[in-house]
């Protein structure tokens, strides 16, 4: 019996290490993927398979709300620290300098650490602090470190980088899987310049933009393949959205553009600084005491132009309790840009338009072991994404102005931990049910068998005597 008793601890053994519901948890990875000037409505009028298919799988969202100001950097650092423009202070894509006038294009800005590091955190450095590995591809402010620390795997574009070349967006793709597998990374973020530069260059409503869309619809498609082909897809979950939409601008004498030289009692020799001829938006440093004269010249001076001074600011905005914010902030309705001397910019299509505006929404999609299967959410702001991520990843997040209770019935196990073993649990009931069947049935076999050796142990003495009897017969005198 001492043989039979070693092999049903063997049995029961092997059946509970065969259980999923046994298997030692793994933690989940978290991808964010940020397609540039995505608009919520991109794919309507266009075939796209594998952003259906991945709705299918996970959730859609029916838009995202950008924070303003709705331009490159300040929406991607929104998604890396879950704080409005005003907190985390990357208010614009330039650095600037009020004392000196300088400025610094979009590329040259990301290496300027002093614009990005200036008390808040993004998530690479949060995770890395809770025991985490991060790492980043092109996102916006990869470049920077944060209170000394940067994303532990990192690549910046090279300057005058092609955004749209589809074999590199193949080969980043590659690389990004292979931190996950290779080095292990929990965290990465990847940035796609798509389709912004094309809405920009033809318009959004072009047939150019309908085959960037298309392009975007294959990297989708690619991006969960090789998930695939690295064994990642168990454990990898995907966010897919973008900092802004993009909007059509009027020109061709269809309207009577905004040129602030040209407006009556305007003077730029009232200001010590400004920023304009950047699409919509515009922010002014008036010199000691002309405030209120530049305000009034330009306040109703046209239909289409918003003027504000920064404390009037609409509080929804969120753009106005910063120091880097200049005293007056100036914005254009959809369609209309704003002019400084005479009109310098020629787009076809732009963003930094009032986040309210449907053509400045971006898209969403998610999918992985978190997420639920075939949902479809309605709108929220970007800055809900952050405490979202933080959830999935099992961390602690920075002080932040998101809500998670706004995103988090996106989850496969709503309020439960994101970190869990990324297995979908009837499943794993089901299969713990037939392993537990399966074993109770051997125990069954056991333990009858046991019983009839039992048996036959216990018979076999006599019979062993009648043998005897049988081999030495006793002779009656």
């Amino acid at each position: 019996m001492r043989l039979n008793r070693g092999v049903l601890c063997l049995l029961w053994a092997t059946v509970a290490l065969a259980s999923p519901v046994s298997r030692q948890k793994q933690k989940q990875k978290l991808l964010l993927i940020s397609f540039d000037g995505f608009r919520w409505d991109y794919d309507r009028d266009v075939d796209t398979p594998n952003l259906d298919q991945m709705a299918k799988d996970g959730v859609k969202a029916q838009f995202v709300t950008p924070p303003y100001l709705t331009i490159t950097s300040p929406s991607h650092f929104t998604l890396l620290t879950g704080l409005y423009v005003e907190n985390h202070g990357v208010i614009h894509n330039m650095w600037f300098n009020t004392s000196t006038s300088q400025t610094l294009p979009y590329y040259q800005t990301q290496f300027k650490n002093e614009w990005w590091d200036n008390g808040s955190l993004p998530i690479w450095i949060t995770a890395q602090r809770q025991g985490l590995k991060t790492g980043s591809l092109h996102f916006p402010g990869t470049a920077s470190t944060y209170d000394g620390e940067t994303a532990q795997v990192k690549e910046v574009e090279p300057m005058l980088y092609n955004y749209k070349n589809e074999t590199l967006w193949r080969q980043n793709t590659e690389k990004v899987m292979s931190w996950f597998r290779d080095k292990d990374l929990d965290f990465i973020s990847m940035y796609f310049g798509e389709p912004d530069g094309t809405g920009h260059r033809y318009g959004p409503e072009s047939p150019q933009v309908r085959e960037m869309v298309k392009q975007v619809d294959r990297a989708v498609g690619y991006l969960r393949q090789t998930a695939r082909s690295y064994g990642l897809e168990d454990r990898l979950n995907m966010i897919m959205t973008a900092d802004h939409g993009m909007a059509t601008v009027y020109r061709n004498g269809l309207v009577e553009e905004i040129t602030l030289y040209k407006i009556p009692g305007f003077a730029f020799k009232d200001l010590d600084f400004h920023i304009l001829d950047y699409g919509p938006s515009g922010m002014l440093l008036p010199k000691p005491g002309m405030l209120d004269k530049v305000y009034a010249a330009l306040k109703g001076a046209h239909p289409h132009l918003h003027v504000y001074k920064k404390e009037e600011l609409p509080e929804r905005l969120h753009f106005s309790k910063n120091e880097r914010i200049l005293p007056i902030i100036l914005w254009a309705d959809p369609g209309y840009v704003i002019n400084g001397y005479f009109p310098v910019q020629f787009n076809k299509g732009e963003h930094g338009f009032d986040n309210e505006a449907m053509d400045m929404k971006a898209f969403f999609r998610a999918v992985g072991p978190a997420f639920a299967q075939g949902l479809e959410v309605g709108p929220f702001e970007s800055v809900n994404i952050y405490p979202l991520m933080c959830h999935i990843l099992g961390i602690q997040p920075e002080k932040n102005d998101g809500n998670l209770e706004l995103t988090k019935h996106m989850l496969r196990d709503e309020g439960g931990t994101g970190n869990s073993t990324g297995l979908n649990i009837l499943p794993n009931v089901f299969t713990g049910l037939a392993a537990m069947a399966g074993f109770m049935v051997v125990v069954f076999i056991v333990f009858t068998t046991s019983s009839i050796l039992k048996r036959r142990r216990n018979r076999s003495p006599s019979v062993r005597d009648d043998k005897k009897k049988e081999d030495n017969p006793q002779t009656s005198f």
